[in-house]
Parts: C-alpha cells; structure tokens; sequence
C-alpha cells in the first residue's frame, strides 16, 4: 500500500459517500477521484519523473486538497509553500528543491511572482493533456517501490544559509494513516474540520480521513465564530487545532454556545495547554479534549492522550507511544534512562523521517542508530505516559508554528544600529510563547523599534516577528563571551514584572 492508495480504496468503497463540503457544495468520493485523476494526469503529462518536486502554496480550499492529492498520484513529492513564511524564505525553498512546477493561489502569486518554473494558478486547467489511463493508481507501479521514497519535503526553517528540508518518505505517510485510524477510532461517519493550514497540521488528518471514508469540510472563513458555525451546522466530529486557536474558540464559545453534540475530538498539538486552559475547554467543549506529540521529523502522531485520561495530573501528560512507533528517554551520550529519570526524547519507527534534504551533516545530528533525537525534553512514568519538560534546542513554538531564533537574529542584525541581539521565546498566554528580541546598541542612535518589527515581518512573515523588543545596555554573556539565553529571558520576565 501506498499513502493514496487509501484515498483510492475509499473512493471504490464508498463513491457516493461526500468527501468534501465547502461554501461551494460538496463532492463525494467518485466526483473527488476524478478531479485528483484529471489534475494527476497533467502533472504526469509534463514527463518530468516520478522524483520530482512540485511545490504549491496556498490558504486552505478544496483546489488546494485537489492538487495535493494529484501530486501524491502522479508519484511526485509534495513541497508545502506556508504562506505564513516570509518571502524570501519561500523563494530559498524553491530555489533549493528545484521543482517542475509550482502551483500558487491569488495571494501567493502575488507574492512569488518571480521564481521558476512560471507559477501556474491554483485550480486551473493548464494545456497538458494525459489520458487518465496514464496516471497509476499509486505513486508507481504496483511492485518495487521502496517505501523510503520520499513523498513530501516540508522545511521547518531555512531563513539563511541551507534550507532544512524534512524528507517525510511514503512509510512514515502510511503510518500516520493506520496510526489515526487507531487512535482516533475513525469510521465513514467522521466529519474533519479543516481549520489548520493544509501546508501544517491538517496535511496530516487529511489522508486518515478519506482513508476511513469520512469527510473534510471546509469552512468559509476562518474566524472562531465560523468555525464553531460550521462545526454545528455539519456536526462535525474531530477538529485540530493548536492552543492559541483553541482559546479563541473557547471565547466565541462562551459569547454564543453552539451546539457541538457530534464532537468526539477536539485535539491540540504544537504548544502545551496550562491545566486551568484545559479544564475550562472542557467545561465549554465537554469530555472531548485530547493531545498528542509529534514533529515534522516525525509526524503524527508519536503519542497520544485520549479524552477520559485529561484529568488530574495526567493534564500535564502528551500520552503514550502509539503502536507503530518506540519512544525512549536517552541520556547525552545515547543511553537509554530508566523510568522517571528525565532526558532528551527519542523515536524511532517507520514514522520517523529519512534525513534532511541534502544535508547529511545536519541530518547526523540527529539520526543515531534508527533514533530520531527531538531536542526535547521530557520523562516518561512507569505506564509510558510521557511528560514534556523543556526544549534542548532554542526552537520558539508560537502559536503552534516553530520559529528558530537563529533566523530572526541574522535579519535583526543587518540593521546598522544593531550592535548584537538575541532572541528568546518568552510565556504568553495567547501564543503559548511569544517572540521576544533583546537588542543590545551601537554606540550611538536611537532605534525605531516598530520600524524594526514591521521590516522583520515584511521579510520574514508576522509568525517570526518579534512582538517586542527590548534594548539592552550589554546582553549577559558566559565567560567565553557567549550570549546566555536563559539569562536575557530571565532579565525579559524581570521587567514585565514575572519572576523567572
């Protein structure tokens, strides 16, 4: 089996079950299966190899699911474009997987207009042909494909210097599926909210979904109010979303109640929930809260947290191992610790990646003996429940997006006034962590600190930009003239009145 292979098993199973809803109406399965075969049949007309890359950036639609699953048809490997990434971080990631087409939607084309291949318009029908007789039901033939092929390549950062590009290969897409169908005990009468991006979260739900013959649906916009109108209105019943957008809907809950009877899973990932978040989510929601654990290296899901056990202490739990992939707790030098003693997080399994997209170094670094090596911290009990401590590496997760300080910096620095900064993810009760800048100055000057930001997000998109700044005399330095993190988010706390 293949990962489309399960969207082709649900299209003969059940074809005039709707696959999709949105303001535009809904397709079933077979309308579905046919506008992916159409669209796999041109991407298959360009001869351009069952290797290559096509990228697609774009807000959630129906289309945008469309050409996803075309280039999962055609055997091409996926490359995600988030539009919340600055330009020219999107342009390095083109420029770095080379792809034989991109597909845009309005907003991106209007952003990326300059990068090669020509961006060709989301949704619309370009001049190959291919009979549909072309396009295989599958990524390849039938036989002899190694399921470590890559399917898709989504990059976690690559600001400056090399992208780093997570090869997610077609073993770890499988696993994914069978894991969610587990897990979440998924049938034909489930109803899958689409309100995280295609490009991040939901990219993961969507294929476990049509798999077990349920049905995506696509809100009209994506304001809380909306959401929770259209989870009502189609009885939806499993919805992912990170805390921040959780908590928003939890306010619109509480303004105007909606009737959420049908939900069986509202499911938050990508930043911890605060007990005091959880039990009022529960109050709003009912018995519905549940987490999980994974990364882009391996995606989800590594653990899981089921309803009935988001209670007591366990609210401070991400779960257990799910059945096709081991976790271990791993001491400095990779020895596996014994239970209640904390350490680095490890996985290992068909879920985990294959490496980096050309970077073999950066790739060693965490790939020791099949354990993927997070950077996370974290201590399991004696059942297996791991509970998260703190990240290894300087990762900010906001909003349930990462941001890597490293790229923030390189930009903050260009500025001329800019002597040194460092940037730190500091607790924010909307965003789980915000990002902070500590600027120390040049001699002379004075900086326009809301110039700065607005240039940052220009460059970089408004999920990297730093909410504050703050201007240091002199940044806190080790004794060999490193800048200590933990020190400036201590000195940030200070001064906004929390202690550290």
């Amino acid at each position: 089996m293949y990962p489309i292979d399960y969207f082709w098993r649900s299209a003969e199973r059940f074809p005039d079950n709707i696959a999709v809803i949105s303001s535009d109406g809904a397709l079933t399965y077979r309308e579905l299966a046919r506008q992916v075969l159409e669209e796999a049949a041109r991407l298959t007309a360009l001869d351009a190899g069952e290797d290559a890359a096509v990228c697609i950036g774009a807000a959630n639609s129906v289309d945008h699911l469309i050409q996803i699953l075309a280039v999962l048809a055609a055997g091409q490997i996926w490359v995600p474009l988030n539009p919340r990434n600055g330009d020219p971080e999107l342009r390095r990631i083109v420029e770095f997987v080379d792809p034989v087409a991109i597909f845009l939607d309005d907003a991106m084309a209007a952003r990326l207009s300059e990068v090669s291949p020509q961006p060709r318009a989301l949704g619309s029908k370009s001049g190959e042909t291919a009979p549909p007789d072309r396009v295989k039901l599958g990524p390849a033939s039938p036989v002899g494909v190694p399921l470590d092929r890559t399917q898709a390549i989504k990059f976690t950062g690559g600001t400056t210097g090399t992208p780093k590009g997570v090869m997610q290969p077609l073993r770890a897409w499988n696993t994914n599926i069978i894991t969610q169908l587990a897990e979440l005990k998924l049938t034909a009468r489930d109803r899958y909210l689409v309100a995280a991006p295609l490009t991040h979260g939901t990219s993961t739900y969507m294929l476990p979904f049509l798999a077990a013959g349920g049905t995506l649906v696509f809100p009209a916009e994506s304001k809380p109010a909306d959401l929770l109108d259209t989870a009502e209105r189609h009885a939806v019943t499993v919805l992912f979303a990170p805390p921040t957008l959780i908590f928003a809907l939890m306010d619109e809950q509480q303004r105007q109640p909606r009737d959420l009877h049908a939900l069986r899973y509202l499911v938050y990932g990508g930043a911890p929930m605060r007990p005091e978040k959880i039990r009022k989510a529960q109050s709003l929601f009912g018995d519905v809260l549940c987490t999980s654990y994974g990364q882009t290296e391996a995606p989800q899901i590594v653990t899981f947290l089921p309803p009935e056990m988001m209670t007591g202490e366990m609210m401070g739990s991400v779960g257990r191992a799910t059945a096709m992939t081991q976790m271990a707790i791993l001491s400095p030098d990779g020895r596996r610790l014994p239970v209640g003693e904390e350490g680095e997080i490890a996985v290992r399994g068909d879920l985990v990646m294959t490496g980096y997209f050309n970077a073999p170094e950066e790739t060693a670094k965490v790939m020791t003996d099949g354990w993927l090596r997070t950077g996370d911290a974290g201590v399991m009990d004696e059942q297996g429940y791991l509970f998260m401590r703190d990240r290894l590496r300087d990762v900010i997760i906001t909003g349930g997006f990462n941001v890597y300080p490293s790229d923030v910096e390189v930009v903050i620095s260009r500025h001329p006034l800019v002597s040194d900064c460092s940037v730190v993810g500091i607790p924010d009760a909307k965003w789980g962590e915000a990002v902070h800048a500590a600027i120390e100055l040049r001699d002379a000057g004075t900086l326009d600190t809301d110039a700065l930001i607005a240039s940052i997000k220009s460059e970089l998109g408004s999920v990297k930009a730093p909410k504050e700044i703050h201007i240091f005399d002199a940044l806190p330095r080790s004794a060999v003239g490193k800048t200590v993190k933990s020190a400036v988010r201590s000195e940030i706390l200070r001064r906004q009145g929390v202690s550290a």
